[in-house]
């Protein structure tokens, strides 16, 4: 009886303890009604920490080991058949995204939240085409910026016009035998490939039916997704084949119409849960998809991911 009282006197105490941590946690993700200056001072001080370091690692990591040269510009618009510039438009918008959500948070006004923080992301990413503008190995793409900037746009423009983001940059992924051929260019592991290997990439424009008309009965979480993707490539373009000696491969687009959710939109009280939902908002769930191949034909898939 002593432990079973020792245990229920435990589990009490235990429920307390997370009933205090949910409500600090809370608390804390709860945006300011007003400037909250410490809030402001703490993001600005964390972004320029993390963002610094970020730079730091990847000048080690990726550039380090390369020779320098003088800056200069490459035109690279026509490899991977443009996955690599949608991936851009996809970054630079979620950085844009979070910028200006961070800043709300800490109660900045909505002109500073779209000029300070939705412009993360662009300037973020031109950091690292300066990088690759002095690296001999590469070069600054104008097509890489035109996208951060894109992406960018996508965020401001929607806000300006209806001061909410109605269409969403999604991203999926599925693993491919391509990235077998070419290991140390598409990845090695399933980390990398999501990363690198393009085939298995998917990246969509999901518009959340309800907000085009909300006197409709349409379910306001219900989205529709138009994805892009691309397979058959384990290089950057077709002329590098030969030179490396892989077997030829034709490579084409696909194109994409699918369901999708916009997980912003189910309704809750906890803005931990809501926090949660945004983040993994930026990804499309699996649902049945038509797709058109720039190869030929169609194929309709009953789950796609």
């Amino acid at each position: 009886m002593k432990v079973s009282k020792i245990i229920v006197l435990g589990l009490l105490f235990w429920c307390c303890q997370v009933a205090v941590a949910q409500n600090s946690i809370e608390k804390f993700l709860k945006p300011s009604d007003t400037l909250n200056k410490k809030r402001l001072n703490t993001l600005v001080i964390s972004e320029a920490a993390i963002g610094s370091a970020t730079l730091i690692g990847l000048n080690q990591i990726w550039y380090a080991d390369y020779p320098h040269s003088n800056f200069h510009f490459i035109n690279d618009n026509a490899e991977w058949l443009q996955m690599d510039k949608v991936g851009h438009v996809f970054s630079s918008y979620h950085l844009g995204s979070f910028g200006a959500n961070a800043l709300k948070w800490s109660g900045a006004n909505r002109k500073n939240q779209l000029i300070y923080g939705s412009t993360l992301g662009l300037a973020f990413l031109t950091t690292v085409e300066v990088f690759d503008g002095y690296s001999a190995n590469w070069g600054a793409s104008l097509g890489d910026i035109a996208a951060n900037i894109s992406g960018t746009a996508l965020y401001v423009s929607q806000e300006l016009l209806w001061k909410e983001q109605r269409i969403v940059p999604k991203f999926s992924f599925h693993t491919t035998p391509y990235a077998a051929a070419r290991p140390n260019v598409l990845g090695s592991s399933i980390q990398e490939q999501i990363l690198k290997d393009y085939n298995g990439q998917t990246y969509w424009l999901s518009a959340n039916i309800y907000s085009f008309d909300k006197s409709s009965k349409i379910p306001k979480w219900l989205n529709i997704a138009f994805g892009y993707g691309a397979e058959g490539m384990i290089t950057g373009n077709d002329e590098l084949v030969n030179t490396v000696f892989l077997p030829e491969s034709k490579r084409y687009r696909q194109f994409y119409l699918s369901l999708d959710v916009d997980l912003t939109k189910i309704e809750t009280k906890s803005h931990f849960v809501k926090t949660v939902l945004t983040i993994f908002n930026s990804i499309k769930i699996p649902a049945p998809t038509f797709e058109i191949k720039g190869s030929g034909g169609t194929k309709f898939h009953i789950l796609y991911f």
